[in-house]
């Protein structure tokens, strides 16, 4: 064995090592970027060998638990990508505004910031009083972030530029309480978001949503986890129902399901048994990176 295929087969015994002590199942994110991820890990930790990671798994919890916050990549960031939020605003929440009652599932919800974006974007609309948001992550650590709502002010500039280019409406500010070198999301804005533990590779689908959003999580599957996740979504999405994934991510080559429709090419909108304008079906897949 050369190294490569030595490292290889840490990499492995390590991703079993993960599932039979937590039940975390890591076995179908792509390679590709598990090495990378890993490779970042024994370097920060100061770690020899990729299979001394084993013992720290097996026997202790609290590393464990800094693992999954490396291998999960819990990145996040208020109205992320404007354009997508943009659409989100003029195209996507008037149809929702047609329900009385309007469910939304943020799958890989990380830190929560695009939680809030949501929340914030749902009240300038008038409608969040009518909604509930599930978010969900398999992360912990990052899920205890989010709950409590509570953002760096050095990233404030960032937030407030991509709330200005996604069509926000106020000040962005007034949706926090400044404090020290932190800003605080308001209360109300939590009211009606509910965070729950959830892994997307093992875990059952949620009651019928009208929109469900999963940004940037699966192009970290490999393709039968994309399949799985995808069908997922389709479960759990009411007869014209909105999946929003990464501008990165294309569903066109996987037959996971015959329901959705591609809404919006751009931002990678879908909508569950209702065509686009040109009527066309996509097959799903996600782009190889």
């Amino acid at each position: 064995m050369n190294n490569a295929e030595i490292e290889k087969a840490e990499i492995e015994l390590v991703l079993q090592a993960i599932k039979a002590r937590y039940g975390w199942n890591f076995i179908h994110y792509k390679r590709s970027s598990l090495h990378r991820s890993i490779r970042r890990i024994i370097s920060k930790y100061n770690i020899e060998h990729i299979s001394d990671l084993i013992t720290m798994i097996m026997w202790n919890e609290e590393f464990m638990n800094t693992l999954l916050c490396d291998l999960s990549i819990p990145v996040s960031d208020m109205f992320r990508d404007p354009d997508f939020f943009s659409v989100l605003r003029y195209d996507v929440i008037p149809v929702l505004k047609t329900y009385p009652f309007i469910k939304i599932w943020h799958a890989g919800c990380a830190s929560g910031e695009e939680v809030y974006s949501l929340a914030i974007l749902l009240a300038e609309e008038n409608l969040y009083d009518r909604s509930r948001i599930y978010a969900t992550d398999i992360n912990n650590n990052a899920l205890e972030k989010a709950r409590e709502g509570i953002f760096p002010m050095s990233k404030f500039s960032s937030y407030e530029n991509n709330y200005r280019h996604s069509g926000g409406k106020e000040k962005l500010l007034n949706y926090f309480i400044s404090k020290y070198d932190a800003i605080i999301i308001n209360a109300n804005l939590k009211k009606n978001i509910f965070f729950f533990d959830h892994n997307l590779s093992s875990d059952q689908s949620f009651a019928e949503m009208n929109l469900i959003l999963c940004r940037n999580v699966i192009i970290y599957f490999d393709q039968t986890l994309q399949k799985k996740v995808i069908n997922l979504f389709d479960e759990s999405l009411c007869y014209g129902g909105f999946l929003c994934l990464g501008m990165k991510e294309s569903i066109d080559f996987l037959k996971a399901s015959r329901d959705l429709y591609l809404w919006k090419k751009k931002e990678k909108i879908y909508r569950k048994g209702i065509p686009d304008v040109q009527g066309e079906k996509h097959d799903f897949t996600i782009q190889q990176t």
